[in-house]
């Protein structure tokens, strides 16, 4: 098949292109490289660097393209609570373009990563797709509202659209950035250099961590699937997870005691996440393989080690 995988060269894009690729797929990458790292691409995928603004780019890219995986987004809840109308511009606006040039190109299928923070604070675990969502961020906004282009147009234009709602992905490869970084490379990294551990409220707010390599075998599997168009799928582990639980996972396979500093301003989101993956196992024939303890041992294994101290 021929692939296209708008934000290819972010966290999730790169482990998602080099499977394809690796699979024999043609795969073809755009990226505007604001948080992405094409290096990290096989040599056997095809980089644009380039914004999903650019029509005439992507009408260009689209040429005989089976499917499309749209991960390109701004993705950091507490900085869309800052600049709301970016995130509006790059994760409304610019799927809207998308879905512009995927119409004109007349494309079969249309894979969306969204998010399970479109769900909001419920009163049942785990999340059910069926569940009334409830977005407390312009983030979570955001990806609803690309749910909702990336299915309303494909099912005017006859392109069949699927719409992940991705949990707590990690994994080897995954981007510290110095403001607001994902919880567990940012753990991971302050535990092995005996450093401490911030710990925002009472530590019991819960998340589904999902492995890289379970996540991309459920959009891979998204592509092909049958009797999936205009279906909204939860991909996570169904494991809910506390902060102190991780904390308590990382001193295990670490082997470190990261002193625990407690900051009783919660950073923000819902106090409990955890996916029904229910759907998933039966339209994608979906099971999460990696388990949170293995997962963590995988990564720490990649991570670049600590720079040691002179003597």
């Amino acid at each position: 098949m021929r692939f296209l995988i708008t934000g290819g060269a972010g966290f999730i894009g790169v482990a998602l292109s080099n499977r394809l690729a690796s699979q024999g797929h043609q795969v073809l990458v755009v990226d505007d490289c604001s948080t992405g790292d094409p290096t990290q691409l096989s040599e056997s995928v095809r980089f644009t660097k380039g914004n999903i603004s650019d029509k005439t780019l992507l009408w260009t890219l689209l040429q005989d393209v089976d499917c499309v995986f749209h991960l390109a987004a701004r993705v950091s809840v507490p900085e869309s609570t800052l600049f709301p109308s970016n995130y509006n511009h790059v994760n409304v606006s610019g799927t809207v373009t998308l879905m512009e040039a995927v119409r004109d190109t007349r494309v079969k299928r249309i894979v969306l990563a969204s998010s399970g923070a479109v769900y909001g604070d419920q009163t049942q675990i785990p999340y059910k797709e069926s569940y009334e969502v409830k977005p407390r961020s312009p983030y979570a906004v955001s990806k609803l509202a690309a749910e909702h282009y990336v299915r309303t147009i494909g099912y005017q234009a006859g392109v069949e659209a699927v719409c992940l709602r991705i949990f707590n992905a990690y994994g080897p490869g995954q981007r510290i950035p110095p403001s607001h970084p994902p919880i567990i490379p940012s753990f991971l990294r302050n535990a092995l250099a005996n450093s401490s551990v911030v710990i925002h409220g009472d530590g019991k707010q819960t998340r589904d961590y999902i492995y890289i390599d379970d996540l991309v075998n459920a959009m891979v599997s998204s592509a092909t699937a049958v009797g999936v168009d205009q279906e909204v799928i939860n991909i996570g582990s169904g494991v809910e997870t506390s902060v102190l639980e991780l904390v308590r996972l990382l001193r295990l396979v670490t082997g470190k005691k990261p002193e625990e500093i407690f900051n009783p301003h919660k950073s923000g989101g819902t106090d409990r996440m955890c996916a029904d993956i229910s759907k998933a196992y039966e339209k994608l024939n979906f099971l999460p393989l990696v388990p949170l303890e293995t997962g963590l041992r995988l990564t720490m294994e990649k991570l670049p080690k600590p720079k040691a101290a002179n003597a």
